[in-house]
């Protein structure tokens, strides 16, 4: 064993653990008090990380060095201010999770700033003055300015802890980590107070990035690199406990630098690779320590929100209008193939339509279940991976494979499920990420099965769908009639006794116990048709493109059903085919018509939230009572 390896391994995680530290407090302090998922940190992690690179441009890389990193984090905080007042303040009264979809707009239109104003390329930075060279450790060579980070993450940990101890700011925002409804009572001004948490995380996060800037460029993939591993530091540590998120970065980033350095190991005769474990081995930690203390490290139970909010509607079958406007519009989507102008709006349509049954599934334990998933793309891609491999691997017809790969996507949802429904709320959310990142990974590097990072071709449909002038409608109208009885059964089942009893058990948890309903069972089975659906239309849409690859299921088809459902509105049935539909079909319509397709898909999204705060059929049918009255 290379004894001195390892010390330099541990010494470059406590250094990575210095970064990660800062951008998970930020994101630990502004959850704790508003309560919002904030999917745009990872973007003010990298804006500091650009905006050091400027100011280091304009004021030297000598003396200059220091306050470029000082005045680019405080630059971060003033837009997170803004942030804050102009946007996230208008929407505090929607639903906590649908704040999460204004917050993954910004991280859009961010994105492109970023592009316009400094172009694609990396930004390597200046190396600190007087930190350029290395030291020797044990004969290894270690970089200065590593052991500069390692210092300043207990810094920025005891500065922000004295800020919360010994001021009264600090009060007020432990007081509002607990019970931030109270503190409103108590005549606190409540806006006020989010805005400078939020400015105080934000210019976390950027200082963050711009003590990044030695060590790694600056580019664009920044953002979503970074808020992952942020987001799996705070709920490991506890949400709200800032020791706890400097031990969670410290237990990942040394977990990770043990996996480095022992490299290759034979055990049993076989070779085990524990380099590539550091894809994963976050989240395999995040899912162990939930399973052990689902509510991290030194966290502890959120106080329960006394915001009571508009009541949900409840639940009502479809009236004569509604169901004679379906059957219009299900004859208007059998007539797409001959209608449409091009075979491109055929395919366009089989994807709205594979979209739709994606985000209601998801819709499914979300809305009705009140079970947030953050990783629900992972049965999405077992489907489409499970019926890729039942064709090539077994020699199963594709009617057969339909059937395998929803199967599969269940299989995995049941043992996901079983320890995913002892945990709510954020750390139910995380927990799914958690398996839906173990999945990508183990479906990334397992070369010989699933093609490793290439994926599986020629999965093409059976010759009779396929042969002939319409074989592409033949496609289209089986996906079209197999996703309108998913959608028929989906919402069937929240009119069975079993959608009641799920309906009981989020609304009234402890009520329904009392009446004999067994809320984990039900939500459980709730998980399992979830994964079943979210698996089929995963197979379908493995057929519809011939091929399938690990980002099917990786974290940014998880974060697009989220969208489609919060888009659509997570308290209508309609939402989900409403907000698929929107979203998939903007992301085309825009994509093809301006590089800077990011900044106008988010600039729509966010016109839309402040217009639609219940989602777009949530607010049609809003209006549409209000008319009624």
């Amino acid at each position: 064993m290379n004894w001195s390896g390892l010390l330099v391994q541990l010494l470059g995680g406590l250094a990575s653990a210095s970064s990660l530290f800062m951008v998970a407090a930020g994101l630990s302090l502004i959850f704790g008090v508003t309560r919002i998922v904030n999917f745009a940190h990872g973007s003010f992690f990298m804006l500091g990380a650009y905006l050091a690179w400027s100011l280091t441009r304009w004021l030297g890389a000598g003396l200059g060095f220091w306050p470029a990193l000082l005045l680019a984090a405080l630059a971060v905080g003033v837009l997170g201010a803004l942030v804050e007042v102009l946007l996230l303040r208008r929407i505090y009264k929607a639903p906590e999770l649908f704040q999460l979809l204004a917050t993954f707009a910004l991280v859009l239109v961010i994105k492109d700033a970023a592009l316009w104003l400094w172009g694609p390329e990396e930004l390597l930075g200046p190396r600190a003055p007087g930190l350029a060279g290395s030291v020797t450790v044990l004969g290894r060579q270690f970089p200065s300015y590593d052991l500069l980070l390692i210092v300043a993450g207990p810094l920025v940990l005891g500065g922000v802890w004295l800020l919360l101890t010994r001021t009264r700011f600090g009060t007020l925002v432990r007081a509002a980590t607990q019970d931030r409804e109270m503190v409103s009572a108590l005549g606190v001004n409540q806006a006020w107070l989010f805005t400078a948490v939020f400015a105080l995380g934000a210019a976390l996060a950027g200082l963050g990035g711009a003590l990044q800037l030695p060590r790694e460029p600056a580019h664009l993939e920044m953002d979503l690199n970074t808020i992952g591993a942020a987001f799996v530091v705070v709920v490991v540590g506890g949400m709200g406990s800032l020791p706890g998120a400097y031990l969670a970065a410290l237990l990942i980033s040394l977990v990770k630098a043990l996996c480095v350095w022992l490299g290759v190991v034979t055990l049993a005769g076989h070779d085990i690779n524990f380099s590539k474990a550091t894809l994963v081995v976050d989240f395999a930690v995040m899912a162990a320590v939930l399973i052990w203390r689902p509510w991290g490290l030194l966290g502890r139970p959120q106080a329960p929100s006394r915001a009571t909010g508009e009541a949900e509607a409840p639940l009502r079958r479809a009236g004569p209008a509604y169901r004679a406007a379906l059957a219009v519009l299900a004859l208007a989507l059998v007539a797409v193939p001959w209608l449409a102008r091009s075979d491109y709006t055929t395919v366009l349509a089989t994807d709205l339509a594979v979209a739709a049954l994606f985000a209601a599934s998801l819709h499914f334990i979300m809305g009705p279940g009140g079970m947030h998933s953050f990783g629900h793309a992972a049965y999405f891609g077992l489907g489409a991976y499970g019926a890729a491999l039942a064709l090539k691997n077994l020699g199963l017809p594709m009617e057969a494979t339909l059937l395998a790969g929803p199967l599969l996507a269940a299989l995995a949802a049941l043992v996901f499920g079983w320890f995913a429904v002892r945990l709510s709320g954020v750390y139910l959310a995380m927990l799914t990420l958690a398996f839906a990142q173990i999945a990508w990974a183990v479906t990334y590097q397992w070369d010989e099965l699933t093609g490793g990072s290439n994926g599986l071709t020629g999965v093409w449909p059976a010759e009779w769908l396929t042969s002939g002038m319409d074989g592409g409608a033949r496609y289209y109208w089986l996906t079209l009639a197999l996703v309108a009885v998913g959608l028929w059964a989906l919402r069937r089942l929240l009119f069975a006794p079993f959608g009641y009893a799920l309906r009981a058990g989020r609304d009234a948890p402890l009520r329904a116990e009392a009446i004999g309903i067994d809320v984990d069972r039900v939500q459980w089975v709730a998980f399992v048709i979830a994964g079943l659906f979210a698996g089929a239309a995963g197979a379908l849409y493995a057929y519809s493109k011939g091929s399938i690859s690990p980002e099917s299921m990786a974290v940014g088809k998880s974060i697009d059903g989220l969208v489609m459902v919060l888009l659509g509105g997570v308290h209508a049935l309609a939402g989900p085919v409403v907000g698929a539909v929107s979203f998939t079909w903007l992301s085309d319509a825009v994509a093809r018509h301006t590089d800077y397709w990011r900044a106008l898909l988010g600039a729509v999204m966010l016109v839309l939230v402040l217009l639609f705060p219940d989602g777009i059929a949530g607010g049609v049918q809003k209006l549409a009572r209000r008319f009624a009255r």
